[in-house]
């Protein structure tokens, strides 16, 4: 065995994924040769591993120890490897062997989920740049109109960033498709929710090239060597190193007419089509702000706006202590004595 980092070494073992090893790690948990390590630490032929005192055994070259379930996860159960949590996924499976799931799906949805002892290539998959396609049939409160459908093809503004680019297809009036490379926390619900719809259920059909067809809700089943060579080969130039949901910030785009200082809130929906969404259009609230603003510097209303301004033509010539003639006005009898009439 050649020199290897700690936290690949452990998971390569199957205790668990990298990012777990690293935590381990850092509580102090693992030792090597009786000592704790720091993070980064390369473990080499001969070293003795331990987690809380239990052996970790280098993994067989040829990963043929290894275990690659697909699992068709029921609604009510928790993608979680605490044991503490009721219906956790470890313990709904019942799997002899450390397993532990690669990626997630929320409590109250269902679907396909791989779970392995390969801590290796769990973040081959999860990682979002790697854009590994997932997919899921999706039933709303309302019908599926097409606007729907673009806006969510498009990309939706959701947890500071922008959603990629995926593909949404309708299937029945209250039901779509959608395929995504991302792995956002809540992704889908966040996404209608922006759009005002809300999520009345949701089922992973299928993770790449493995589908959901074929297990019950609660079953489990060995992948086949096809699938594995297909999940290997696209994961063969997979970055190995990310968290879950990562995701590059979308570059912030300035509206027209200005930058404004106020947020939407991420689920409030934007304007229906056809109400100046996208054309620059000004909020009643900027309206006001630069009618307001337009008043204070010229002191009249917004009738002048439309006609140019007068320019005054200024002599060159004419020395700048000239002052224009001003006309005469008429004065009123006895100036400013006040003047009292008697009657009669």
């Amino acid at each position: 065995m050649t020199e290897k980092r700690l936290n690949k070494f452990i998971s390569e073992s199957g205790f668990c994924s990298r990012r777990e090893a690293d935590a381990l790690i850092e509580q102090g948990r693992v030792t090597i040769n009786g000592r704790r390590p720091e993070l980064g630490t390369k473990v080499g032929p001969g070293d003795s591993v331990e987690v809380d005192g239990r052996p970790i055994r280098a993994s067989a070259a040829d990963k043929g120890d290894r275990v690659y379930i697909a699992y068709n996860k029921p609604i009510g159960i928790t993608c979680t490897t605490e044991r503490g949590v009721q219906g956790n996924i470890i313990d709904a499976i019942g799997h002899r062997q450390r397993i532990f799931p690669i990626g997630r799906l929320d409590k109250p949805s269902e679907g396909l989920i791989f779970l392995t002892s390969d801590g290796d290539i769990v973040n081959k998959i999860l990682r979002a740049e790697n854009a590994h396609d997932k997919e899921y049939i999706v039933t709303v409160d309302k019908p599926v109109s097409s606007r729907f459908v673009e806006r969510m093809s498009r990309g939706v503004p959701i947890l500071g960033t922008v959603t990629k680019p995926c593909q949404v297809s309708v299937v029945s009036k209250f039901v779509f498709k959608i395929i995504l490379t991302q792995g956002l926390n809540r992704q889908i619900r966040r996404m209608c929710e922006y759009l005002g719809y809300e999520v009345q259920a949701l089922k992973r059909t299928r993770i790449m090239n493995v589908s959901v067809e074929g297990l019950r809700p609660g079953q489990w089943r060995d992948l086949t060597a096809t699938e594995m060579a297909e999940l290997n080969a696209a994961v063969a130039h997979s970055s190995k190193t990310a968290a879950e949901g990562h995701v590059r910030p979308a570059k912030r785009i300035k509206p027209e007419g200005g930058e404004r200082t106020e947020k939407r809130p991420s689920g409030q929906p934007r304007r229906p089509g056809g109400m100046g969404e996208g054309r620059g259009v000004l909020d009643a609230d900027s309206r006001s702000e630069q009618g307001r603003a337009s008043r204070g510097n010229s002191g009249k209303a917004r009738r002048d706006d439309k006609a140019p301004a007068k320019t005054l033509y200024v002599n060159p010539n004419q020395a700048k202590t000239d002052q224009p003639a001003k006309k005469p006005g008429k004065k009123k009898p006895g100036g400013s004595t006040l003047t009292l009439k008697r009657k009669g």
